[in-house]
């Protein structure tokens, strides 16, 4: 049992932690939401009053928050200076790759192991334990990492260096968002040709248009029973964060160098979909916006 400092109780880090508790951790918590912080301590979590107080301490520190802004303030302002000798740091948010190298350097200096480790597998991995890690880190440090990553996830792997984590991740986010694009066209266009939603369902997912947003997230009701087209496009991954990701992932393509053309037509148009007021909605809800409602 290891003794857990968790900063970020949101959408994802809320369940996390929450697995953590379930993993015989002992987790002390920070939030600046109270209604997030008052759910985790519901879950077994210890609450904290600032997140320097929740890493006092602790022999591992998570954290899980909106962007790198965020991620280096608090590194800089509340992990560092109150980290325990020896305690090993993990960062799972999803942020840009220079903000990771830069807390990751800072790490070093200060004397402590960190892995930036964001995950993929939405809201329904975070719940169920089942989210994939993608480590970015030294082999010691992935190694201590490891067995703290699978109480909250299933599959667990290491990318590389410092940094490599979030390169992954933006990678794998890219290819989400073009070809969640693709599978929405695909199906209006199915329609407008008559063609029934479960039958070309049953064809695509068993064919050569198969892929993950056909099989599991499916942006029409009916076919897909999980999906959140069934339920209003209730978030699990919210378009905001697909906005968000496609932009780190053109910030990267034109640092490196990349051509992207797909992803920075997916960045347009779900930037078109969040300023049409779908933010809030999951990102399979862009089917809608291109539907022309």
């Amino acid at each position: 049992m290891a003794k857990i400092a968790f900063i970020g109780l949101g959408n994802m880090g809320g369940p996390m932690a929450a697995n953590l508790v379930k993993g015989q951790h002992q987790v002390t918590a920070f939030d600046l939401s109270a209604a997030a912080l008052e759910a985790a301590v519901g879950h077994g979590a210890k609450k904290a009053a600032t997140a320097a107080e929740a890493v006092k301490g602790a022999e591992v520190v998570v954290t899980m928050l909106p962007a790198g802004k965020h991620v280096r303030t608090v590194y800089e302002t509340d992990v560092l200076p109150n980290a325990a000798k020896g305690a090993l740091l993990i960062d799972c948010s999803t942020i840009d790759v220079d903000s990771a190298r830069h807390v990751g350097d800072l790490a070093a200096k200060a004397g402590l192991e960190m892995v930036d480790a964001p995950v993929s597998g939405g809201v329904g991995g975070a719940t169920a334990g089942t989210l994939t890690f993608m480590v970015g880190g030294s082999e010691g440090a992935f190694a201590k990492a490891r067995p703290i990553l699978e109480k909250m996830g299933k599959n667990i792997v290491h990318t590389g260096a410092p940094g490599a984590g979030q390169a992954a991740k933006i990678c794998n986010n890219m290819i989400l968002g073009i070809t969640m694009v693709g599978v929405a066209e695909g199906f209006l266009l199915g329609k407008r040709l008559g063609l029934d939603v479960q039958k070309l369902f049953d064809i695509v997912s068993t064919s050569s248009g198969s892929c993950w947003a056909v099989n599991n997230y499916l942006p029409l009701p009916g076919p897909v029973p999980t999906s959140p087209a069934n339920r209003d496009y209730q978030a699990g991954f919210t378009a905001d964060n697909m906005l968000k990701d496609l932009k780190l992932a053109q910030q990267a393509a034109q640092a490196s160098g990349a051509s992207t053309p797909m992803g920075a037509e997916a960045a347009q148009l779900f930037n078109m979909f969040v300023n049409a007021g779908g933010g809030p909605k999951d990102f399979s809800g862009i089917i809608k916006m291109l539907e022309g409602k």
